[in-house]
């Protein structure tokens, strides 16, 4: 077996064509994706394949949702060892209002919010939105 498919099996997936592509493709983006943007690549592929292989690499802690505030959902592979828990693994996005990409920011965490009693946090999401460096480039 190939590394991909020995991190698969690893995570309790099975490594068939289809779920070792959509890793390879999501594996070579640094900004998340949507289910249309995966549609595109894998013109031949049903929608409903490619949005189950999202839902289980997102039920194994293999790619996490991203909300950017645009309404439609992207996904981004996750770092190992992430978990994407509240407080320990949960970090910032950005969203490029010039060519509409939206980026993980890993290395910036999102800080722990103390809510009142009471309340239970079971997501959060921090997106900045602005101009990515390469956009500024130009």
């Amino acid at each position: 077996m190939n590394e991909i498919e020995n991190f698969l099996t690893e995570n309790q997936i099975r490594p068939t064509a289809m779920r070792i592509l959509i890793y390879k493709f999501l594996a070579t983006k640094d900004f998340a994706v949507s289910l249309a943007d995966i549609e595109l690549a894998f013109e031949k592929s049903e929608r409903t394949t490619l949005y189950r292989t999202l839902k289980t690499f997102e039920e194994k802690g293999i790619v996490h949702q991203v909300d950017d505030g645009t309404g439609i959902t992207k996904y981004a592979l996750c770092e190992v060892g992430c978990n994407c828990e509240i407080g320990t693994d949960l970090h910032l996005h950005f969203h490029c209002t010039s060519c509409g990409e939206t980026q993980c920011l890993t290395e910036r965490k999102i800080p722990v919010v103390n809510l009142p009693k009471g309340y239970t946090a079971t997501d959060a999401n921090l997106v900045v939105k602005g101009v990515c460096k390469r956009c500024n480039v130009k």
